[in-house]
């Protein structure tokens, strides 16, 4: 009998998914909270009867999803109030994409960038002003930022007077928004990506285009800065 199909060895599921439901199960029954720490790893392994390498994947996969914190030699604490952890297939699809939607960005923003500095009103000033100032106080509320974020980057688009770019904005709006989520739930990124917005601002205020488009790249290049591309999800089968 032939088939067009290869026959492929036959596995078992994902260990290390199911590990991640459990752990997030232990976390809402145990009333976790940010800033609280998980078991350690021996005692997981030891109470789900799985191995170690199987906990230590599962715990990545929280770490990649922004919701726990790896402390080495210190356990691993809740980054959030919840482990509510998104499907791995959905992970792993979101991993394929982001490099070319961080390829488009630095295509376009940087443009934009340019083009705002030789082309901002002072209306245009004012909206980028408003934006830090949006983001300013959600970091200083300890929130992620991304709605200042995201005004903050229209507010740019918007002062380099380009219809057509600013089209090309909106058709991947909805991949922006997920590597702007995902690189703002890296650890102490939020007030990192102010300052950097900040000297955006200051170099298309002085209408610098060159200085503008360095900083937007240098921007640019730390949003590529993810734990989500470090991570190899062929290497999580168990």
């Amino acid at each position: 009998m032939t088939s067009s199909e290869p026959l492929r060895p036959v596995t078992r599921s994902r260990l290390y998914e199911q590990v991640v439901a459990q752990l997030r199960e232990h976390a809402e029954a145990a009333g976790l909270k940010r800033g609280d720490r998980l078991p350690s790893e021996r005692e997981l392994a030891e109470r789900l009867g799985v191995s170690r390498a199987s906990i230590k994947q599962a715990i990545v996969v929280l770490e990649v999803q922004g919701l726990v914190e790896i402390r080495h030699g210190g356990g691993t604490y809740l980054l959030k109030n919840s482990l509510s952890a998104e499907p791995v297939a959905t992970l792993v699809d979101r991993r394929r994409r982001l490099p070319d939607v961080l390829d488009a960005r630095e295509a376009l923003e940087a443009k934009l960038a340019e083009l705002a500095a030789l082309r901002r009103t002072d209306e245009d000033l004012a909206g980028i002003d408003a934006a830090l100032e949006t983001m300013r106080a959600e970091v200083e509320g300890e929130e992620a930022g991304e709605e200042g974020d995201r005004l903050f980057h229209a507010a740019v688009t918007a002062a380099a007077h380009s219809d057509l770019l600013a089209e090309f904005m909106r058709e991947i709006a909805e991949q922006i928004a997920e590597s702007r989520h995902e690189s703002l739930q890296q650890p102490g990124r939020p007030a990192q990506s102010l300052t950097q917005h900040t000297r955006i601002a200051e170099a298309i205020r002085a209408q610098d285009p060159d200085t503008a488009v360095a900083a937007m790249r240098e921007h640019l290049e730390t949003v590529r800065r993810v734990r989500l591309l470090d991570w190899k999800p062929g290497d999580e089968e168990v």
